[in-house]
């Protein structure tokens, strides 16, 4: 299950050796433990541009994912992409009194959900069934060692079909 993840953000700080652990703990979780996913680290400006090419929303966003699997070439090992913009994760992070490695996690599992099909923006009841996965995952997460992962209780989105965890669609911290 091959993980790959690539930073373009140089002023913030974070452990990436980390996020790879991270999503290969929730590739796992979420029965695709022999995907390969991408995870890129962005800015915001990186990011808009990708929201406005990809979902006609011109305005940066947390995180997009792309899914490889809906396109008709696609290499079915290959899941996708999770995009996130570090800078607005930053944010959120201070916001919710939270650390950046905190948020990123949350963020992580969000992307990768979507990637698996979830879509909270289809109905109240796939977000809620997406809601319940998101905690359920974060809930495991908490429960590794340290060296895997240690985050508090928490939760918070084919390059044709970006999905975005906008912040008209944030959900409580618990």
């Amino acid at each position: 299950m091959p993980v790959h993840v690539q930073s373009l953000v140089r002023r913030v700080r974070f452990d990436q050796a980390r996020l790879d652990r991270l999503a290969r703990v929730i590739l796992s979780d979420v029965g695709e433990a022999s995907a390969e996913l991408g995870i890129m680290l962005v800015g915001d400006q990186r990011m808009r541009g990708l929201n406005r090419r990809y979902r006609g929303k011109d305005r940066t966003t947390d995180v997009l994912a792309f899914a490889m699997r809906e396109a008709s070439h696609s290499n079915a090992s290959l899941l996708g992409d999770v995009v996130i913009a570090v800078p607005t994760a930053a944010r959120q992070a201070k916001q919710g009194q939270r650390s950046l490695d905190e948020e990123l996690t949350v963020l992580l599992v969000h992307g990768i959900l979507h990637l698996c099909g979830y879509d909270h923006a289809r109905s109240k009841k796939e977000a809620r069934r997406m809601h319940r996965r998101e905690r359920m995952i974060l809930r495991s997460l908490a429960r590794l060692p340290t060296r895997a992962n240690r985050t508090r209780h928490g939760l918070t989105g084919s390059p044709s079909r970006a999905k975005s965890r906008d912040a008209s669609h944030s959900t409580q911290y618990e």
